[in-house]
């Protein structure tokens, strides 16, 4: 029966991961000015995770911060989904986030964000 579990985690596992396979791919782009150190959370439209080290914070006006962290956050690529406790309205980057874990809201790995750098996102060429 344990071997049976143990299974049917492994295999849906796999089949999450196969459902995205470019759920690891950072899209390429090119850096607009220099870094900054926060963004205001009310200013923010939607986040996108890209693998366990990538955040992009597309901001109302359509600009997009990216966040590299400064070190790999383990499941945030395979989760997508993450808590920031936020004391001021910004998040920045002496800030911490928690991976959110399946089932349910289990806390993963914590990790530091880094600097929220402005980029224009490369558009891929049309077939």
């Amino acid at each position: 029966m344990r071997n049976r579990t143990l299974a049917l985690v492994a295999l849906t596992l796999a089949t999450a991961a196969y459902a995205r396979p470019d759920r690891e791919a950072v899209p390429p782009a090119t850096p607009i000015g220099k870094p900054i150190s926060c963004l205001r959370l009310s200013d923010i439209s939607s986040t996108e995770v890209h693998g366990d080290q990538v955040i992009d914070y597309t901001v109302l006006g359509g600009k997009v911060y990216r966040n590299t962290l400064p070190y790999s956050c383990p499941g945030l690529g395979f989760e997508e989904r993450y808590l920031h406790k936020s004391y001021g309205g910004d998040i920045c980057a002496i800030d911490l986030i928690t991976v959110l874990q399946s089932p349910g809201l289990m806390h993963g790995a914590t990790c530091g964000l880094g600097e929220f750098q402005q980029v224009e996102l490369v558009k891929p060429p049309k077939k």
